[in-house]
């Protein structure tokens, strides 16, 4: 079977495709026919070894995948041969067939796309964790992604709406928050890349502020950290919340504490793959919430791009590059 495989640490160019031996499933275990793979912005820093997933080399990157089940472990008992299934599973997900504990899979409906199956369950998982669990929003809040056109933020972007808050997103270009307002955002704001001097880091807190005739937001999403960090805090209102999503602007910020004591505001860390783990019949409710959202047409992902498993490299660098709305889906050509 085919497989894109890190064999050294390095940038997405150094990947190779090679034919490697199919899996057989342990006694836990089902096999995957995978039909599609979903590309995420971890995966650019897992095979570069700057995530804190570090698996073992060689690995795949990909850490979600749709498809049917193929083989079954002697201990598995609640899936079968032919079920369509999706799973998240942080690495592996870029080969035709792959072995995961049956506890990760999610069996989907007949009537969900393959590709939206691997497109949503990190992204969607992550934002309605964070909105869900971490900032416990409620209708009526206000609601303030940066990094709003991405994976994680344009799922924020749905899901904050669906559950009746006002929504506020930022984006680096036009085009961008072009994309946010398709899925709902209320209104939007054009920050730049590369840095903030003190000058506009305070332009873009009263940016903020002003949306919100100077009561600030309740609660910040925050995928991109840097320069942006601080001027969100400064803009969040009394018992506002601050996610902890990322740091895609390249550093992490350090924000001055006295802000949340003067404020009342909480910072919220968000880590989605500990919280499957410590928590996981929660984590498997909010994805089966999601695929009824999902159905019931109150979500979508937007797949702005669909690669052949030979171009996973140029998926990669896309996303590295930051050009991506949306997800991008590595095909497998099933």
């Amino acid at each position: 079977m085919r497989a894109i495989l890190c064999k050294d640490y390095g940038p997405p160019e150094s990947l190779v495709l090679e034919d490697i031996e199919s899996p057989t499933a342990g006694e836990n275990d089902v096999v995957i026919k995978v039909h599609n793979a979903a590309v995420n912005y971890p995966d650019v820093l897992v095979i570069q070894n700057l995530y804190q997933i570090k698996p073992p080399l060689p690995f795949s990157p990909g850490g979600e995948v749709s498809g049917e089940v193929i083989a079954l472990g002697d201990k598995v008992d609640t899936l079968e041969i032919g079920d369509r299934v999706m799973a998240v599973i942080g690495t592996g997900g870029f080969r035709d067939e792959i072995a995961v504990p049956a506890a990760l899979c999610m069996p989907i409906p007949d009537s969900l796309d393959f590709k939206l199956a691997a497109a949503m369950g990190l992204t969607y998982g992550t934002s309605y964790h964070a909105l869900k669990d971490r900032a416990r929003i409620q209708a009526g809040e206000t609601l303030f992604i940066m990094g709003a056109s991405g994976g994680v933020g344009l799922a924020a972007v749905e899901l904050g709406k669906s559950m009746g808050a006002r929504v506020i997103a930022a984006a680096s270009s036009e085009d961008k928050l072009q994309v946010c307002r398709d899925h709902g955002a209320d209104d939007t704001i054009l920050y730049k890349t590369g840095g903030l001097s003190p000058d506009e880091q305070k332009a873009f807190s009263e940016e903020i502020k002003n949306l919100t005739d100077g009561k600030g937001v309740d609660v910040v999403y925050d995928a991109i950290g840097g320069d942006y960090a601080e001027p969100a805090v400064r803009a969040m209102a009394w018992g506002g919340r601050y996610l902890v999503v990322g740091f895609v602007a390249g550093y992490i910020p350090k924000i001055p504490l006295n802000l949340t004591l003067l404020k009342g505001t909480s910072l919220v860390g968000v880590f989605w793959g500990r919280f499957n783990l410590e928590q996981p019949k929660d984590a498997r409710q909010n994805i089966i919430d999601l695929l009824s959202m999902l159905q019931e047409g109150k979500i979508k992902p937007h797949i702005s791009g669909v690669y052949p498993l030979e171009d996973a490299a140029k998926a990669l660098t896309q996303m590295a590059e930051r050009k991506v709305t949306g997800k991008l889906v590595i095909d497998l050509g099933r």
